[in-house]
């Protein structure tokens, strides 16, 4: 056994749901959950994933448990309450559901401060956005003139988007052009928060993808990524990046481990 066989697989946290869910066994529950679609890449890029509910942060659960994560994912789900980035809420905007945006924020705002990678997926990328003192267009249809962005009925528009070269979102995808992202989203990014910098946008200008570059992984991306099985670069780049976290913890220890099996010839 060589000493990277031994050392342990990266663990990234993902933020989920928490709502009323349907379940056979137990009836219509208040729950924590995320899809499997977004598991599945994280699995498969070789890293073990964690679920973070949405729960308080008194007692500095944040500082006692980010420091043993790898990464972390924020997912999408429902609008970010308005009143985080000083705005009244749109006549389309979800109502707020103010635990999650707390718990989200509070996980990006620390993950940022301890250079922990991060992907944020479309309202991961708004949460981001927002924490950093961005803030959101509330309803894209007023601003574009159509729906393209939000088909309905839980469903996903593919979208050509174009990626500014040089930016690390273009260096993880190999290309400054991407033919079709799947998107399913009514909001987007508006003033940048920040330290932050655009790094893809829609035929509209729309922007869909955002990057802090003095962090060593910090991507927003609008679209979701975790609903294009064949298209991986993301989710391996990141779950790269929450390896060589892993390892910089966890090497010098291995490495001492290792020496000290090593049978020395005799003198």
């Amino acid at each position: 056994m060589t000493i990277s066989d031994s050392l342990p697989r990266p663990v990234v946290g993902l933020t989920t749901y928490l709502d009323p869910a349907v379940t056979e066994g137990c009836g219509t529950i208040e729950a924590a959950f995320l899809p499997q679609n977004y598991l599945a890449p994280v699995l498969a890029a070789g890293a073990i994933p964690v679920l973070l509910p949405p729960q308080g942060t008194d007692g500095g659960v944040l500082e006692q448990l980010l420091p043993r994560l790898d990464g972390v994912i924020v997912v999408g789900g429902w609008d970010v309450d308005p009143a985080r980035y000083g705005a009244e809420p749109h006549a389309e905007t979800d109502r707020p559901h103010r635990l999650r945006d707390a718990w989200d924020s509070a996980v990006v705002q620390e993950a940022v401060r301890t250079d922990l990678p991060l992907l944020g997926i479309c309202r991961g990328e708004q949460i981001l956005n927002v924490v950093l003192g961005g803030s959101l267009h509330q309803h894209l249809p007023d601003l574009v003139g159509e729906g393209t962005y939000q088909p309905g009925d839980h469903r996903f528009n593919p979208i050509p988007v174009d990626l500014r070269p040089g930016s690390h979102v273009a260096q993880v995808l190999g290309c400054t052009h991407v033919e079709a992202v799947p998107v399913s989203h009514h909001q987007a990014v508006d003033r940048l928060g920040s330290g932050l910098q655009a790094s893809a946008w829609s035929a509209h200008g729309v922007v869909e993808a955002i990057e802090l570059g003095q962090n060593r992984f910090c991507i927003g991306v609008q679209w979701h990524p975790e609903q294009s099985p064949t298209e991986t670069a993301l989710f391996d780049a990141f779950v790269q990046a929450a390896r060589e976290r892993q390892l910089g913890r966890s090497l010098p220890i291995q490495v001492d481990a290792a020496l000290r099996d090593v049978s020395l010839p005799a003198s």
